[in-house]
């Protein structure tokens, strides 16, 4: 019998990812005067940031992953306009936009040579993350491309990961964000149960869920 790895694996921290996600669009949602559940939501997106850069590195067809992450961007648009904005929206865009052009920057880095080119992909990334409003906009990619720069360095990038939620949210709830170092230390490197599209459907459709709770009025 091998022995197990000491630790948590991928798939246990996209569990609590998701919960954590669960709870904080619930809160926003249906819950607003509750600060608490948002404040435990803030652990969900750097968990899957996190995720996201090991999925980037370990995948045999990357192009594959973006298609994949495209696609479900445009699915979970409506189901996220519906939730937080009652209709359709161009004022902000959902996560998995953003999850898409973190792995497109980290694609083209190893596709292309050149650190000043890939330098300019990374800012003109950022900035169209700014300027289509995508979940976390550039400060989402910049979180993203510190995980993929520090890859091997483990408590270091965790490091970059608390500094930069104190300097970017500096008295903002973002700020709990940083607990999520905690969970991301205890990665094992194991990628676990494969349930590649468990995230994928849960996002859109606890969204439109949460929409149809509030529209029909369930719990009020």
């Amino acid at each position: 019998m091998s022995e197990k790895a000491f630790g948590i694996n991928g798939f246990t921290l996209k569990c609590i990812a998701m919960i954590c996600m669960l709870i904080d669009h619930t809160g926003a949602v249906l819950f607003p005067q509750y600060l608490e559940l948002r404040m435990v939501g803030r652990l969900a997106f750097p968990i899957y940031c996190f995720l996201l850069v090991e999925g980037a590195m370990h995948t045999t067809d990357i192009r594959k992953y973006e298609r994949r992450l495209f696609l479900f961007a445009l699915i979970s648009e409506v189901p996220f306009d519906l939730a937080f904005y009652g209709g359709t929206s161009w004022v902000h865009q959902n996560v998995f936009f953003t999850l898409f052009f973190g792995v497109l920057a980290i694609d083209l880095a190893q596709r292309i040579k050149n650190k000043l080119s890939v330098i300019i992909i990374f800012f003109l990334i950022i900035i169209a993350a700014e300027l289509l409003h995508t979940d976390y906009s550039g400060a989402g990619i910049v979180f993203i491309l510190c995980y993929y720069l520090l890859y091997e360095k483990k408590i270091l990038k965790q490091l970059m990961f608390v500094l930069e939620n104190y300097f970017l949210y500096q008295g903002g709830v973002q700020l709990y964000a940083s607990f999520a170092a905690l969970p991301m230390l205890l990665y094992n490197g194991k990628k676990g149960p494969s349930m590649k599209y468990l995230f994928y459907v849960f996002y859109p459709g606890h969204l439109l869920i949460l929409y149809l709770i509030v529209r029909f009025k369930i719990l009020y």
